[in-house]
């Protein structure tokens, strides 16, 4: 296929902006990408689309297109949807590199521009992927009915003798052929997962060779199609999100076009990816106002009405109040800063894609939300018994890892972890609060544990970390307001810091020395700090029921 026939195409609403010597050019893919630096991600031929995301000031300009020309791509294509007109910045680098430049029309999707560039190379390379394309075209233009990723995986199979599953970065098989006798064991779902997120982490650049017993696998990466303008700036940004295409073969003695066809069937795949992440778009949105509700101390009948929405989308045929369990992640890296929230979240969603369900089908119905670096997610369950906590038919933390744990510690390499915490379960909205400090609390456990990969439930905590989080509302303020209010007032007038001081005494166990030594005291004026909060509070820091009496408000507050 040549740049000519892409300019000729009405349909695609592209203007070249430069490089009309450059139109016979042939290309043999597309790829978008918003990334600064995505020639990993290139083997030559392509057309690139961008949203411009990775474009901060003019100076940008420059070294992305040589990045791009060093590739070998066959042209470059930028969206005006976001900034507007293509920049001039980019015309000039464009020009100087001998790099053609077109600027899509606003209205124009790039779904729309890769579906008929890979057609159209496919065609021309292999009748068989073109039916692929078409089948793939109709089946996104009939919703879920039309079969999804399955269609293409059963044409690879018929039309090209090609075994292909595709799977989540966890080892959950996604999707695979329906002819009898094409499962692929759990077993190797994990450990193919395992060999992916371990090659991607090692910058190596996809398919990779893997060998199972006597059988070789090739595989692919499924990146989002729908990354701009966000794009990931590090590959830890998406290595625990992106889906493979396994296919049992060996691809390193394929034609390039073979490899070629390959690719645009994992284009394809994304398109799909992409749609079911939109489809839990309402699941995420009910989560996060229902987050907001419990963090900011909502009254519970207005987060119980928030349930009531929520349960028919969550848990359907159930009736509006079902029980409730929270779990809580969290990804940590170590080094450079990376906004681990999201990351989490897809994780999370990922883990959490079908604890109960019995039927072949997952039922893709938790609403995971995230706030900072952590994913929370809403886990509906049918209502239990009055002697039951809902644990022997809800999510239970060994559980949840037990078959990711592999996956997921190749895809952490040496520098990240995964920790995660589940609560009890909870019948009503007043006590989501205390479900969500529960699993915190269980998820801090985990994170004290040695390992990639580490889990706590509620059964774990100690007894006051179990009780606190259930203490209403309205006591707990009472509580801490009588014994801390003092102190808060004194420190804000004098700047005493007998706050900081009553934390690190009770930590130093009520040791003199040791807590002088911590706060870089005299133990003389440890002593008249003491004996302020003493004073203010009518409480005497000798007694145990005093230490325990601040201890908990310290907790609470």
């Amino acid at each position: 296929m040549r740049l000519r026939a892409l300019l000729d195409t009405d349909a695609l609403g592209l203007r070249l902006l430069g490089g009309e010597d450059e139109l016979d050019r042939a290309v043999r893919g597309v790829m978008t990408t918003d990334l600064r630096d995505p020639s990993r991600y290139l083997s030559g031929g392509e057309l690139v689309l961008t949203g411009l995301a990775w474009r901060r000031d003019a100076a940008d300009a420059e070294p992305f297109v040589r990045i791009l020309v060093q590739a070998g791509v066959a042209a470059l294509a930028a969206g005006e949807a976001e900034l507007g007109d293509v920049p001039d910045d980019l015309v000039l680098a464009c020009a100087r590199h001998r790099l053609p430049l077109f600027a899509v029309h606003e209205s124009v999707a790039f779904a729309t521009i890769t579906e008929h560039v890979v057609r159209q190379v496919s065609g021309e390379r292999a009748g068989d992927l073109a039916a692929v394309v078409d089948r793939h075209r109709r089946m996104m233009t009939s919703g879920p009915a039309g079969g999804g990723p399955e269609v293409v995986l059963d044409l690879l199979g018929s039309d090209l003798d090609l075994r292909a599953w595709v799977l989540s970065p966890t080892g959950r098989l996604i999707a695979g052929p329906k002819v009898a006798g094409t499962a692929l064991p759990a077993e190797s779902c994990a450990q193919l997962a395992a060999e992916h997120l371990a090659a991607s982490r090692g910058g190596r650049r996809g398919p990779h060779r893997v060998i199972l017993g006597s059988t070789t696998y090739s595989l692919f990466p499924v990146r989002s199609s729908g990354r701009s303008p966000q794009a990931a700036r590090d590959v830890r940004e998406t290595v625990l999100s992106d889906w493979l295409l396994a296919v049992e073969a060996d691809a390193g003695d394929w034609a390039e076009e073979r490899l070629d066809l390959l690719h645009g069937v994992t284009q394809l795949i994304s398109v799909e990816r992409d749609r079911r992440d939109a489809a839990r778009t309402v699941r995420r949105r009910l989560a996060q106002e229902v987050l907001e509700l419990v963090q900011t101390g909502a009254a519970p009948a207005e987060i119980a009405a928030r349930l009531r929405v929520a349960a028919p989308v969550l848990l359907p045929g159930l009736g509006a109040a079902p029980h409730w369990q929270v779990v809580v992640a969290r990804v940590d890296w170590q080094g450079d800063e990376i906004e681990s929230g999201p990351v989490a979240q897809s994780l999370l969603e990922e883990i959490l894609v079908d604890p109960l369900s019995t039927g072949p089908e997952p039922s893709d119905r938790i609403a995971v939300a995230h706030t900072g670096d952590e994913a929370i997610a809403l886990v509906p369950l049918p209502a239990v018994s009055a002697e039951h906590d809902g644990s022997e038919t809800g999510v239970l933390a060994d559980a949840l890892l037990a078959s990711v744990r592999e996956p997921l510690s190749a895809g952490l390499d040496d520098d990240g972890r995964v920790t995660l915490g589940v609560s009890a379960a909870v019948h009503s909205a007043e006590g989501l609060r205390g479900a969500l400090e529960e699993a915190r609390h269980a998820r801090r456990v985990a994170a004290a544990r040695t390992g990639r990969v580490c889990a706590a439930g509620h059964q774990e905590l100690a007894s006051h970390v179990l009780l606190l989080p259930f203490v209403p509302d309205d006591v707990r303020r009472a509580f801490t307001a009588r014994l801390l209010d003092p102190l808060r007032e004194y420190d804000r007038r004098h700047r005493a810091e007998l706050i900081p001081t009553l934390e690190a005494f009770l930590e130093c166990d009520g040791s003199w020395t040791r807590c002088a030594s911590r706060l870089h005291l005299h133990v003389n004026t440890l002593r008249y700090r003491v004996g302020r909060i003493e004073q203010l509070t009518s409480r005497d820091l000798s007694r145990l029921e005093d230490k325990l009496d601040f201890f908990l408000a310290l907790r609470m507050s």
